[in-house]
């Protein structure tokens, strides 16, 4: 038993290697990948006293699915399971570690189609730019917290991009002069973003407050921690929640809300959708066209308001 669970182990190394790697997925991915292969393997063991992967039948892999719908888990959350399972076997069978693939006939489960929750533009660009201050005094906080508080809101909202992009970018990956920001987005693609004017003075106000407070940090880092050290997601998450409670009355209050709202707001000014695509760093137009029901409830008003049809 002891070499059949080592055997294994060493098949799921290879692969979290292989997307790593090869593959150029996110270490977010990676690490999601590697959790559901443990919690399917710690499945395998409980219920069928199976202990290597290359074991599991079409049967085990329908029982383990039904088993996380039994303990609620969402259908969207249950699919991507079965995706890393049906990427590890399909793995394996190119290496011939398996002849035949357990995912093959299980299908994925049917989710309602979610539209991405968006802040109101005027509510938060009021008070992005100062406006909504002199209103009700929701404003930024005093002192580094403040500019902290300000770059992250103008650079998520102001170029659309990914947590995990905001964290990777560097001092020199600004430019002045192009005004623009290069960063590094899935599969370590590379793709430059146009910034405004008013946000290259928001980047200077924070560096030059930044380098004033702390030592400078030897990774080159745009954004830090409250002692300057190398900041983490969390510390994103909980930023943009406590100002979204602030001024916004949007359900969801995440750093993705303001990447749906980047997109939503470009696209209901009139943005070319494949524009916006590139923007987002999006392989396919798939991924965009979400966006778009917001931009024709527009058209739709437009269409009524203006038509003399309508």
């Amino acid at each position: 038993m002891l070499v059949l669970r080592s055997r294994s182990a060493n098949m799921v190394d290879s692969f979290l290697k292989y997307i790593s790697y090869e593959k150029r997925y996110s270490q977010h991915t990676v690490t999601s990948y590697q959790n559901d292969l443990r919690q399917f393997t710690d499945y395998l063991s409980n219920k069928f006293n199976v202990t290597d992967l290359a074991q599991a039948s079409q049967l085990m892999v329908r029982s383990w699915v039904l088993s996380l719908m039994d303990e609620g888990i969402a259908a969207k959350s249950v699919n991507r399971k079965i995706a890393s399972l049906r990427s590890y076997y399909k793995f394996m069978l190119k290496r011939e570690a398996i002849s035949k693939d357990p995912t093959a006939r299980v299908k994925l489960l049917k989710t309602p189609k979610e539209l991405p929750d968006f802040a109101d533009e005027q509510e938060l660009s009021s008070h992005l730019d100062g406006k909504g201050f002199e209103i009700d005094g929701r404003g930024f906080d005093e002192g580094f917290k403040g500019n902290q508080q300000r770059i992250i809101m103008e650079l998520l909202y102001g170029t659309g991009m990914r947590l995990s992009e905001l964290l990777g970018v560097k001092e020199t990956d600004i430019s002045r002069h192009d005004r623009t920001v290069k960063v590094l987005g899935k599969r370590n693609k590379e793709r430059i973003i146009p910034i405004s004017a008013s946000l290259i003075q928001v980047i200077d106000d924070y560096i030059n407050d930044k380098n004033h407070r702390f030592e400078a940090n030897p990774n080159g880092k745009l954004i830090v921690n409250n002692n300057g050290g190398e900041a983490y997601p969390m510390l994103i998450y909980r930023t943009v929640k406590e100002y979204l409670n602030r001024i916004s009355s949007v359900d969801k209050k995440s750093p993705h809300v303001l990447r749906h709202t980047f997109a939503t707001h470009l696209l209901n000014k009139g943005a070319d959708l494949n524009a916006v695509k590139d923007l987002l760093g999006h392989s396919s137009l798939a991924a965009t066209q979400v966006y778009t029901h917001n931009s024709l409830d527009k058209l739709k008003a437009v269409f009524d308001q203006a038509h003399p049809k309508a």
